[in-house]
């Protein structure tokens, strides 16, 4: 038996942890500016634009076409017609490059959302770097997601690399941005 509690922890160590999303309930979330993709084509993304239509549901993954990535995608795809109910704007956000952003846009993400590319800054700026246990950087994002509201706060953060609460938390507070 303490060879089995040893070897799981053992493992548990080895895996990258994500950082603790930097931005607390409060902060001022940073302006961006970067390209993404809905449909499978390109598009320029500024949260400055994005806040104009309301809040913005901003969700950081790992890697596009891993299995909780595109797990959470279909879900976030799934839900988008409750986010657009509540006034929200759902971007996906990774490290991947636009051509692996353009064909998960059309099949993780259904068409139904934008997916855009976290820049080495934006990544810094939202602290969502996923690292090693050493501190070192894996070169992929955590599973951070953000509620902003139309003026620019964060409202509500969820950092948790299993994917399967992202949806339901960041729809529970987009619903409870509406009733304010």
């Amino acid at each position: 038996m303490r060879f089995t509690v040893l070897i799981a922890a053992l493992a548990a160590a080895a895996l990258p942890f994500p950082a603790l999303a930097a931005l607390p309930v409060g902060a001022k979330a940073p302006a961006f500016s970067t390209m993404g993709a809905k449909a499978g084509a390109d598009r320029k993304i500024t949260l400055r634009e994005a806040l104009r239509k309301g809040p913005v549901v901003l969700y950081f993954y790992p890697k596009a076409f891993t299995q909780g990535c595109t797990l959470e995608a279909h879900a976030f795809s799934e839900a988008t017609d409750e986010f657009a109910k509540a006034g929200a704007t759902v971007i996906g956000m990774s490290a991947d490059a636009m051509p692996e952003l353009r064909k998960f846009s059309r099949e993780g993400c259904r068409d139904k959302f934008t997916v855009a590319q976290a820049t080495p800054a934006i990544v810094k700026d939202y602290d969502v770097s996923l690292t090693k246990p050493d501190g070192s950087a894996t070169g992929v994002t955590s599973r951070t997601s953000y509620v902003i509201d139309r003026s620019g706060r964060v409202v509500f953060v969820h950092s948790d690399m299993d994917w399967r609460e992202h949806v339901n938390m960041t729809l529970a507070a987009v619903r409870a941005l509406k009733r304010r």
